[in-house]
């Protein structure tokens, strides 16, 4: 019995010290970026200023300034925002019908789909920055950034939906359809209501996934269209990285996204165990 509760209140002490643990390793890269924001460039790369520095705002009036934050966060708020409705508006539907309707071949159609996640970026870029240069002349468009976001992230929102409504019973829908309700109206006054934390989820997922692309972002924008991620990558030179204003641009970037989930941490979770338990 004495080593029963030795164990037990070994694991009371272990558990809690390895779980912050954990934590403290995931989130040092995130303080050490903003600790850096707060050096000049020569500053950072000199190991006497690793800890001993005098903090300066310089990076952060540099980056407003003369680097135009504004329009570059402006612009990754458009794409994300829009991409992530036209990517719900697809996937909802979607969804639907394969939850409820399944066919014959719906789990190897929502394979397919999963498995395009897959494929190499790299080995599409150059047709893709091709046809929209020289055909259809959308390259460095807000369009075409929020088409390629929607269509990237489309397979993670079908499947997550999908997940969710089949936890709904079929039997509420069916009583939808003797009261006379609309495809829509089973969507829109059954569906999402009941599956709302599910939605929320994969909308904030969804927006998440897209305020982090740089692949694509970085590739088929040069000014007008060009994101945070654009900014970021147009901190380096032949002479090399400029970390201080590297790390400032780079928190401000992860700042709104950090806020965001933080903020909605609850509705995510809940979101992320809807039908976990019957």
């Amino acid at each position: 019995m004495a080593t029963v509760n030795q164990q037990s209140n070994f694991g009371k002490v272990a558990w809690p010290i390895l779980a912050w643990t954990i934590a403290l390793i995931f989130f040092f890269p995130i303080f050490w970026m903003v600790f850096t924001s707060f050096k000049t460039d020569a500053d950072a790369v000199k190991p006497q200023y690793l800890f001993k520095f005098t903090p300066t705002l310089d990076n952060y009036a540099n980056m407003t300034e003369n680097y135009d934050y504004w329009r570059f966060a402006i612009n990754s708020i458009i794409t994300s925002v829009f991409a992530t409705l036209f990517a719900l508006a697809v996937g909802i539907p979607a969804a639907y019908a394969m939850a409820f309707n399944p066919g014959r071949h719906t789990k190897d159609v929502l394979m397919w789909m999963l498995s395009t996640k897959m494929l190499p970026a790299a080995a599409v870029l150059y047709p893709m920055t091709f046809l929209t240069k020289n055909f259809l002349q959308i390259y460095d468009t807000h369009f075409l950034v929020i088409l390629v976001l929607c269509l990237i992230n489309l397979p993670i929102v079908i499947w997550m939906l999908f997940t969710y409504f089949k936890e709904i019973p079929k039997e509420i829908i069916e009583a939808g359809k003797m009261d006379g309700v609309t495809t829509w109206g089973e969507i829109k006054d059954i569906l999402i209501p009941l599956a709302w934390g599910g939605v929320a989820s994969t909308a904030l997922l969804t927006f998440i996934f897209c305020w982090n692309e740089a692949y694509w972002t970085v590739r088929l924008t040069t000014t007008e269209a060009a994101t945070l991620s654009k900014l970021i990558e147009g901190n380096r030179a032949p002479e090399g990285l400029f970390f201080g204003r590297l790390s400032a641009v780079s928190t401000a970037s992860v700042g709104p996204i950090v806020i965001l989930g933080w903020f909605c941490q609850k509705q995510l979770v809940r979101g992320l165990t809807f039908g976990a338990v019957k």
